[in-house]
This record gives C-alpha cells, sequence and structure tokens, in this order.
C-alpha cells in the first residue's frame, strides 16, 4: 500500500476532520501510487489518518475515505450509499405529500456523505452520476453496483463534466452506462411541480436541486408581487413564484432551449399563462428593469469564481450585478441575491450586495438566509463544501 506522510503542521485540520490533503502539505509518497490508487495517510511519526484516493499532480492529490487503516473497497462504497439512502428517509426523500411530492434529491453528496469525488442525484426512476476524480472513475464499476443493488434504478446516467474530466487525466462517461438505453430525459416530481428535462439540456446532473429550499421561500414571498427572475434557466423560480400568487412573473435567460423547456415545464403544470419567457442577457434586462421596477427581484447567476484564484475578479462582478438587482428593485420591495461560488464566501456575498446597493444609492437590510439544501450535507471541518448561499434583503432608498 502506497503511504502519503505528511509534513509537521499540517496533521491538525486532517486530524478534525478535514478530507482533503493538499499538496503544500505531503513530505512524501513512496510506494509507486499511480492516479486513482488507495493511499494510507501518515503523520511525521507514522501514525494512520486515514485511507483516501490519491490524484497525482493535483492541488488535492488526496480525498480521504476512512480515518482508520480500513480498506476503501466495494463494500465500503455499497455501505455508504445505503447510508445515504438512510440519511434522505429521515429527511423525508423522497416525498409523498400531497401538494409537495418530491422524487428528485441529492442522494450522494461527495465529502458531505464521505465518498470523495462521487455525486449522485435522483430523478424519478433514473440516477444521474457525476465522478470528479480519477480515483472515483477507477471504481465506477463498484460504484454501478452499489446503485443498482441498492435503488433498482431503470437507469444511470453518466453526466460527469468533461472539464474535470479532463483536469483528472481520464475521459468521462456519456448518457445511459446502465439500464435502459432508450431513456433519452428526466422525469420527476420538486414540491408537486412535474419537470421534463431532456438529456440535451447538458447542466450538470440535469437540475438545481440545492436551491429546492430557497424556492419554496420564493413561493411565500411572491403573493401579489410582480416578480423578475434573472438567470432563470428552466424556470423552477418564476414556477414558484406563479403558485406562489404573484400577479407577474418575467423570466430571463440567454438560452432559447432552457427557456422552451421551461415554457412546457410550465404548461405541464398550468402555469404557463401567469409566466412570460423572455431570452435575453440578464445583465441587460435587469438595466432595463429599473424603469419599472419589480417587487421581488431574484439574481441566481452561474458560478463567476470557479477557484479562489478567480475570486477578486469575482467580487466587483457581483457588486455591479448587486447594484443593477438593487435599481430593478422598487423601494420597499425584496431581492434575493445568490451565488454558487464556494471561493465566495458569505461575508464576501453580503459585502458585495452591501456596496452595490450603495452604488445604487440605495440600503439593503438581508432579513433572511439561505444555503444548499439538508441533501447537500457539509462535514463541520470542510467550510469548503458551503458553496451555495443566497441573501434575502429589504432594498430601501437612502
Amino acid at each position: 500500500m502506497p503511504t502519503v506522510t505528511l509534513k509537521p503542521g499540517h496533521v491538525r485540520p486532517v486530524w478534525s476532520g478535514h478530507p482533503w490533503i493538499f499538496a503544500q502539505a505531503i513530505a512524501r509518497i513512496e510506494g509507486g501510487a499511480i492516479a486513482g490508487d488507495e493511499v494510507t495517510v501518515v503523520d511525521p511519526q507514522g501514525n494512520v489518518l486515514g485511507r483516501g484516493l490519491y490524484t497525482p499532480g493535483s492541488a488535492i492529490p488526496v480525498r480521504l475515505y476512512t480515518r482508520s487503516d480500513a480498506p476503501v473497497d466495494a463494500a465500503l462504497f455499497r455501505r455508504r450509499i445505503e447510508q445515504a439512502v438512510a440519511h434522505r428517509r429521515d429527511l423525508g426523500l423522497p416525498s409523498r405529500a400531497q401538494g409537495h411530492e418530491t422524487d428528485a434529491y441529492r442522494l450522494v453528496h461527495a465529502e458531505g456523505d464521505h465518498l470523495p469525488g462521487v455525486i449522485v442525484d435522483i430523478f424519478g426512476d433514473v440516477a444521474a452520476v457525476q465522478l470528479g476524480t480519477i480515483g472515483a472513475k477507477r471504481r465506477e464499476g463498484v460504484i454501478f453496483d452499489a446503485l443498482q443493488a441498492t435503488l433498482a434504478p431503470k437507469a444511470i446516467l453518466d453526466r460527469t463534466p468533461s472539464a474535470a474530466a479532463r483536469m483528472e487525466g481520464f475521459t468521462p462517461g456519456s448518457g445511459v452506462v446502465r439500464g435502459d438505453p432508450t431513456v433519452d430525459r428526466l422525469r420527476f416530481t420538486e414540491r408537486g411541480l412535474r419537470y421534463t428535462i431532456p438529456f440535451s439540456l447538458g447542466q450538470k446532473t440535469g437540475f438545481y436541486l440545492d436551491q429546492r429550499p430557497l424556492r419554496a421561500r420564493v413561493e411565500q414571498l411572491a403573493h401579489g408581487a410582480r416578480v423578475l427572475d434573472l438567470y432563470s434557466f428552466v424556470g423552477t423560480f418564476a414556477m414558484a413564484a406563479a403558485r406562489g400568487g404573484a400577479r407577474e412573473v418575467v423570466a430571463i435567460d440567454e438560452s432559447a432551449v432552457a427557456l422552451e423547456i421551461a415554457a412546457e415545464c410550465a404548461r405541464e403544470n398550468g402555469l404557463f399563462e401567469r409566466i412570460s419567457f423572455t431570452r435575453d442577457d440578464a445583465r441587460k434586462a435587469v438595466a432595463r428593469a429599473s424603469k419599472e421596477p419589480f417587487d421581488l427581484v431574484i439574481c441566481d447567476p452561474p458560478k463567476l469564481a470557479a477557484t479562489r484564484a478567480m475570486k477578486e475578479g469575482a467580487l466587483p462582478a457581483y457588486r455591479a450585478l448587486a447594484a443593477a438587482a438593487c435599481r430593478a428593485t422598487r423601494p420597499g420591495g425584496v431581492l434575493i441575491m445568490c451565488s454558487c461560488s464556494g471561493a465566495v464566501g458569505l461575508d464576501d456575498l453580503t459585502r458585495a450586495l452591501a456596496l452595490g446597493a450603495r452604488d445604487a444609492r440605495m440600503q439593503a437590510t438581508v432579513f433572511d438566509r439561505h444555503y444548499q439544501g439538508a441533501d447537500h450535507p457539509v462535514p463541520a471541518a470542510f467550510p469548503e463544501g458551503l458553496y451555495l448561499k443566497s441573501l434575502i434583503a429589504r432594498i430601501e432608498t437612502l
């Protein structure tokens, strides 16, 4: 078994429960480890800290799977997936509650379920998988076997992003890798709303499950309001607002395909007549909206800082977007500002909102905060796992 020895001064985060071994923490690697190998991690005195999977040349060469000298084998994957199923059931997922029926949820959230590099989303009878490391890729058969044995899905879909696979040095799978090869779309229900999403849409596992709690909050806030949904994608916030009793909903996205799917989903749920779907650049649309501000503005942009190195460049962009969104919100109205960039913390987003509001000669008072849903758990020792954050603020003139 190859061994990774840590430098003095780099043990405490790992001992405390952080699952990543950073390159700068490693003193030496012995035993001829190659990409995807299982390795034992030890402190400078040789005490075992756990076992993980190895990615050479990465800023994070090892991701830990165990906190002892226990093997990372098929039994471990099966056991962790079974535990993930049990944890979701404890959360009420899937749900058959009337009006809140939900059969779409994250089953495995990588480090949050002690399976680094593995994401599994469930959409009805389909499991969509992302394999984010070469170690997970080398064990894909074991992972797929465990999913079939535990859930018996109609199909297992590989949605590993090609960029992530390139960084890890492997070629990702594509489409249905187990089960019915004729499956070509996701059909599922979330909070009683029905969705049909073709595989061709191409957004990660197929749908942003992490914003479920915020969609429910939007539904509460929308009654009687004029609502602007920026970066709408397949219209989930727009439909939540319409079902919540909004008197007008405008959904903006640049993707014609996403808007077409959004319109079909709205039609299927009897909400099409209550939503205006518009293809436009969200930044231009929000600037124009300042002429006739909305009661509720939802601003959930794509990731602006994919890495820590991109953070400094992203913060002015968040500030500018916040300023424009504040101008598009009527005095006394509500702005929801989101960031899915793990490198941008809650304090960073809050400061960007404060400064953007000041640039717009307005002030923002935050009265609620949201994070990714409970099916996206985060180890207490792993702050990097809390990637999604949303601020709900009252916007007023100075």
